[in-house]
């Protein structure tokens, strides 16, 4: 499948509403191309930096980059893909950067994983090299498939001949020539791959999806448009780089727009975070609404002073905490939706106004939705079970087409068509578009349940149970099992709720919820925490073994 195919759905029209994009700029013919430029433009000017106190300027970026390449190649075998398992820290950038700089394909591994499902990915890629550290291979008991590259063992290997050809190179080769040095600047393809990112596994055994150096350069392009990221914009790196978001957005937007950023590993270290956007004085901080609601909780607000950009998705925004940073930070939060195959970003919610195709302006940001889409962006729904399409503000599938649609999974074509058609991405996520082009996100279709015959939305549950307990916490998710009665029984996994589950019940019966949708009392199975991925998001695998677990079988 080539990229042209899925920038443009075949056969069908394009929606009225789609905002174009410019095209790209001409500097952007790859991504290492892109940080070349901003690396000699910015050569002084501060990159990434960390939270164990690492810091280097792009310059020293560049270097550090080049010395690293040329020990790798010398340990590194012919095969494309390498494997990466670090969080995010200024090495880890440097890794990826080196890699891509190389013509070699980075694949970040999550390490927030099982061994299984990491050797997984490194058997679907075909990986004979992790690149990696002492301390994560201890500190997540893990020893993944492979040759194992240690940092720790790296400077020792890199010579004064590698030190001194990479200062030359980085600073004195002309740009057009530098491709007789770097790999990664030959036979230069936008249809190239970047990276493969694996899914989650929360449903299933991780697949690999195909970015290309389109996808995200595009995507990052598009984020650009969209925001209007500030000339001296500075990000607080937390999500790792086996997510898309922390790849696209955490690495490249940074090195493509000559941003800087500083980087934490764990996105729950509030303590942390608070002082490093105070340090740093971070202007754009990207999360989840459970990691921010944390920070509201311990955190002093004036440690958010000069965050300008608040950017929040993998769930769904509460009123209640929106209007909180409303009120405590005074920043105006900015609910978006996007998912790995669309490398990541679909639409997001913005502080300013925004031109539509057809001329008229509306406030950027509409509480509720997931805001317009990024330019270049086409949105329809489709009725789940049949396929048809359906008018626009009517509920259904959400289908994304685009240039950031994916690939594909890699070495699955099976799976890639049954998600992809026609340029189309089936999201596999319900809800619709409104008369000025903002989405609504309404659940997830792998997130219903069918009893009785009935389509029972979990999102609607959960928030009616944490209604009844008179909570806005994270502290409530729906899971199912096989029930031999009425096909699926519903399963409340769920942290203290101050009242029993029969009062939740009796209560959720007063209420206006149909009664084939209240949770039997059996079924509430009380946790320490809800199980959540290191993205963010629930673990829905990890819920559903806790449900087989702890309830009866019907």
């Amino acid at each position: 499948m080539s990229q042209e195919t899925a920038t443009r759905p075949a056969g069908t029209a394009q929606p009225a509403l789609e905002i174009p994009l410019p095209p790209l700029p001409p500097d952007w013919r790859s991504l290492a191309r892109a940080f070349v430029h901003q690396a000699r433009v910015r050569w002084g000017q501060l990159a990434v930096s960390d939270s164990t106190g690492a810091s280097l300027t792009y310059g020293k970026t560049f270097i550090r980059a080049l010395a690293l390449g040329r020990v790798l190649a010398r340990r590194l075998g012919p095969h494309p893909y390498v494997g990466l398992l670090i969080p995010p820290t200024v090495p880890a950038s440097v890794a990826n950067l080196t890699l891509t700089l190389w013509g070699r394909i980075p694949v970040n591994l999550n390490y927030s994983a099982s061994e299984s499902l990491i050797n997984s990915s490194i058997d679907q890629c075909g990986i004979t090299h992790v690149v990696t550290s002492e301390k994560v291979l201890d500190k997540f008991k893990l020893r993944p498939k492979g040759e194992l590259v240690l940092l720790e063992d790296i400077p020792k290997q890199v010579t004064l001949a590698d030190k001194l050809w990479a200062a030359a190179v980085a600073k004195l080769v002309p740009i057009s020539q530098l491709d007789r040095f770097l790999p990664g600047l030959r036979a230069e393809n936008l249809d190239n791959t970047a990276t493969v990112i694996f899914t989650s596994g929360s449903t299933g055994n991780p697949k690999g999806v195909v970015l290309s150096q389109r996808n995200v350069l595009t995507n990052i392009h598009q984020i650009n448009t969209q925001l209007n990221i500030l000339p001296d914009e500075s990000l607080l790196g937390i999500l790792p780089f086996f997510h898309s978001f922390g790849f696209t957005v955490g690495l490249w937007t940074v090195f493509c727009l000559g941003k800087k950023i500083v980087y934490h590993f764990n996105p729950l270290d509030a303590k942390t975070i608070g002082k490093l956007c105070e340090t740093h004085r971070v202007t754009l901080l990207a999360g989840t609404p459970t990691f921010m609601r944390s920070y509201l909780q311990r955190c002093d607000p004036k440690q958010f002073a000069t965050v300008v950009h608040l950017l929040l998705g993998a769930e769904k925004l509460k009123p209640e905490l929106a209007r909180e940073l409303r009120e405590t930070l005074k920043i105006e939060p900015m609910e978006g939706y996007g998912c790995t195959e669309l490398s990541p970003v679909v639409s997001f919610n913005v502080p300013h106004d925004k031109v539509l195709a057809d001329g008229r302006t509306v406030p950027g940001t509409r509480e509720g939705t997931v805001g317009l889409p990024v330019p270049g962006t086409s949105i329809k729904t489709i009725d789940p079970e049949t396929g048809a399409d359906l008018p626009r503000g009517t509920a259904g599938m959400i289908l994304v087409a685009g240039p950031q649609v994916m690939v594909g999974y890699l070495n699955q074509p099976e799976a890639t068509a049954k998600v992809l058609k026609n340029g189309w991405y089936q999201t596999g996520d319900i809800g619709y578009v409104d008369e000025d082009g903002f989405l609504r996100i309404t659940d997830r279709l792998s997130r219903f349940s069918k009893i009785g015959g009935e389509m029972v939305p979990h999102m609607a549950v959960e928030t009616a149970i944490q209604e009844a307990t008179g909570t806005n916490e994270q502290n409530v998710a729906i899971t199912s099992l096989p029930d031999l009665k009425r096909g699926e029984r519903l399963c409340v996994i769920h942290t203290p709720l101050g009242i029993t589950p029969q009062e939740v019940n009796r209560r959720l019966t007063a209420g206006s919820m149909p009664r084939l949708w209240i949770p039997a009392a059996d079924d509430f199975i009380e946790v320490e925490s809800i199980p959540i991925l290191g993205s963010g998001k629930v673990d829905l695998r990890q819920l559903r073994e806790i449900a087989q677990q702890r309830v009866p079988k019907s």
